[in-house]
């Protein structure tokens, strides 16, 4: 019986360590598969990770600047217990979307790398320029972010203050302004506006 398991582990590593055509496809078209699934799991884990608010304020530029703003305005704190965390505002759900977020977002890995913004200071500096990008992203997208948790659809006027009511049906619902135009500064400190093009 052994000298059968013998021949047959022998016979079987022969097949395998000779390149013949079917079962080097075979083995091929295995290991591509299942190095195909290890690479796909490890892909969304990174992904997953990346997306999360402890992730975000890993470093401290985030966590000494946006991070400490945002947890004193409504969407870190509110009477309804709901919390919007960094990936909520800054990359899409969809999976499309958010992978060419990330693409955009490893330019920001070269400033952590650099030290472009790793005091208040420097910070302070390229506030309006940090800012100012994010509004283009969040225009160009139609505020997507801001529709994933507000939708229009579900905006009872009734309950908003008289001005906001008539702002929203003039301009948000007419389609004439997309939500970042009028609320900038919403989660985080506005830079210094001035010379900002329809900031009064």
């Amino acid at each position: 019986m052994w000298a059968r398991l013998k021949a047959f582990i022998l016979w079987a590593w022969k097949i395998i360590s000779t390149p013949a055509a079917t079962l080097s496809l075979g083995f091929l078209t295995l290991g591509g598969f299942l190095g195909g699934v290890l690479f796909w799991g490890a892909f969304n884990t990174a992904l997953e990770v990346t997306n999360t608010e402890p992730f975000c304020i890993s470093c401290h530029e985030m966590e000494d600047n946006v991070y400490e703003e945002l947890t004193r305005t409504v969407h870190f704190t509110n009477r309804s217990g709901v919390r919007a965390s960094c990936p909520d505002c800054h990359v899409p759900h969809e999976w499309t979307n958010k992978i060419a977020r990330k693409m955009q977002a490893s330019k920001e890995v070269w400033g952590k790398i650099f030290g472009t913004i790793n005091t208040r200071e420097k910070f302070l500096d390229k506030r309006l320029e940090l800012a100012q990008h994010e509004w283009v992203r969040l225009k160009a997208n139609n505020s997507l972010e801001c529709r994933n948790c507000h939708s229009e659809d579900s905006m009872d006027l009734t309950k908003q203050s008289n001005r906001a009511a008539i702002m929203h049906t003039r301009h948000l619902l007419s389609g004439e302004k997309t939500c970042i135009d009028c609320h900038k500064g919403i989660a985080h400190r506005l830079p210094n506006m001035s010379g900002v093009p329809g900031w009064n």
